[in-house]
């Protein structure tokens, strides 16, 4: 009996000892888990910031086009990411409703310098400062649910009203009158205003094309 007794206490000391170097290595293997989730957490929620400048966000359009962002940028202060957004939608506007994209840039110049958020006090929103109560139905035509202070819907809903007037009155100084409601103001201050500014950008689109094709003329 003695003997078995020996014994008994000699096993059960060593399964304590198997038993516990088990735990330990559980413990072990859990901490590791832990810190590697823990990593794997920051990574996911620390993203990495990526710095796109200029020069990139607008890499993808013609050379005529780039430097007309570039001289309102620096006319307007406004910075040439979004700049690059507007000068394409009022290209492709243009081109879809046969209507001149300066015209429409001009008009954007006059109306809100190009500042996507402004809102007069009788209620005229966005680039191209269009008063939504009166245009309810260009506003559906476009079906899109982020309103005149979206600025691909303001430039599209702008040029369709300046399409309109253009049609019905068939000179582009009295479509621009009736666009700045000042239709009867004998001087035609607003037209002008539009106008001078669309021939500045003119001239800044034909210098370009000059310096595009320079390369070619020299080989």
């Amino acid at each position: 009996m003695p003997n078995m007794e020996r014994l008994r206490a000699t096993w059960g000391g060593r399964l304590r000892v198997f038993y516990l170097g088990l735990a330990c290595i559980a413990a072990f293997l859990a901490s590791v888990q832990a810190i590697d989730a823990g990593r794997m957490f920051e990574r996911r929620s620390i993203p990495r910031v990526v710095e796109v400048g200029p020069e990139e966000t607008s890499s993808h359009m013609p050379a005529e086009q780039r430097a007309v962002v570039e001289f309102i940028s620096k006319r307007y202060r406004v910075a040439e990411a979004p700049l690059s957004e507007f000068v394409a939608v009022a290209f492709r506007s243009g081109r879809e409703m046969a209507l001149d994209p300066l015209l429409i840039l001009a008009v954007i110049a006059v109306e809100s310098r190009f500042n996507p958020v402004a809102q007069s006090e009788f209620g005229a929103q966005g680039l191209m400062q269009v008063i939504p109560r009166f245009h309810a139905d260009k506003l559906q035509a476009v079906r899109s649910q982020a309103g005149l202070l979206d600025p691909e819907v303001n430039i599209q809903v702008g040029a369709s009203i300046l399409r309109e007037y253009m049609k019905r009155f068939g000179e582009v100084e009295d479509a621009l009158q009736m666009y700045g409601g000042a239709f009867d103001e004998p001087t035609s201050i607003y037209a002008g205003r539009v106008l001078a500014e669309r021939n500045r950008l003119d001239q800044v689109l034909q210098r370009a094309r000059k310096l595009a094709k320079q390369p070619s003329q020299m080989s």
